[in-house]
C-alpha cells in the first residue's frame, strides 16, 4: 500500500504552466503560448541556447516576472494573482541556486546558511540543531567556520545548495548552477542534486551542459524562441538547439 501511495504522490501536479506568453515593454517575447506539467518529485531540465526563453522560463515561476497572458500554478496556487506582499510568502516554497553562488562574503559557511532560517524567523534552537545537519549532507561540516572567499567554486556552490534546500522547500531552482565549475566538480554537484532529489524535492535545472544533461537521463524540455519545442522522459540534449 505504501509504495502505491508514493506512486501516486509522483503524479500530483506541482508547476503547471498554462497558454503562457511574456512579451517585455521593447516587444520582445519570453515565452509564447507554453504549456507544460511538472509532477511533484520530478527532475527536469531546462535547455536552451542564450535568448531561448529560459530565463524568463525560471524568472516567472519564481514571480519575478509576470506573464503577459496565461496562468501558472505552484503547489496548487495561482502565483499571477499574488499580490506584492503575499510573494515573500510563496518563495519560502522555493530554493534557488544561481551561477554565482550569490553569497554574502562577510559571513561564514555556517552563518550564510544559517542566516536563510533567520529570514523565515526559524527558532535559534532549530537553526544550531539544523545547520550542521544539512552541512554534513553536502560534505563541508568541516568548513562552517571558513568565509566564502576562502572556499573553491565548487565548495562555494555546495554552501548554496545548503542553504537553498535549509527550509526544505518543495521545489529546487537552478540556474546554470555548473556553469563556473570545472567538469569534475560539476558533476559532484549534479550527484548531489541528484540525491536532493532523491529526498523528495522537485527539481528544476536551467542548464546548457550538453554532457550532463546526456549522461543523466532525466526529462528534458527543450525551449527555442519562447516555444516549447521538445519535452522527452530520460531524454539528452537536443541537436536541434
Amino acid at each position: 500500500m505504501e509504495v502505491l501511495v508514493l506512486l501516486y504522490e509522483r503524479k500530483i501536479k506541482l508547476i503547471t504552466i498554462d497558454n503562457v506568453t511574456k512579451i517585455y515593454e521593447n516587444g520582445a517575447i519570453g515565452v509564447k503560448e507554453m504549456n507544460l506539467h511538472i509532477e511533484k518529485g520530478e527532475f527536469v531540465f531546462v535547455v536552451g541556447t542564450s535568448g531561448s526563453g529560459k530565463s524568463t522560463f525560471m524568472r516567472m515561476l519564481l514571480k519575478e516576472v509576470d506573464p503577459t497572458t496565461g496562468s501558472i500554478i505552484v503547489d496548487g496556487q495561482d502565483i499571477t494573482t499574488l499580490k506584492r506582499r503575499e510573494i515573500p510568502l510563496f518563495r519560502r516554497k522555493i530554493g534557488v541556486v544561481f551561477q554565482d553562488f550569490r553569497l554574502l562574503p562577510s559571513k561564514t559557511v555556517y552563518e550564510n546558511v544559517a542566516f536563510a532560517m533567520q529570514v523565515v524567523e526559524a527558532p535559534p534552537k532549530l537553526i544550531r540543531r539544523t545547520v550542521p545537519q544539512v552541512l554534513s549532507m553536502v560534505g563541508l561540516h568541516k568548513k562552517a567556520k571558513a568565509y566564502p572567499n576562502q572556499l573553491s567554486g565548487g565548495e562555494q556552490q555546495r554552501v548554496a545548495l545548503a542553504r537553498a534546500i535549509i527550509n526544505k522547500p518543495p521545489i529546487l531552482l537552478a540556474d546554470e548552477p555548473t556553469g563556473n565549475l570545472d567538469p569534475d566538480t560539476a558533476w559532484e554537484i549534479m550527484e548531489l542534486l541528484e540525491d536532493i532529489n532523491m529526498r523528495g524535492t522537485t527539481l528544476v535545472v536551467a542548464t546548457h551542459a550538453k554532457d550532463i544533461v546526456d549522461r543523466m537521463q532525466k526529462r528534458v524540455v527543450t525551449i527555442k524562441k519562447g516555444v516549447v519545442q521538445r519535452d522527452v522522459q530520460e531524454g539528452g540534449y537536443s541537436d536541434e538547439i
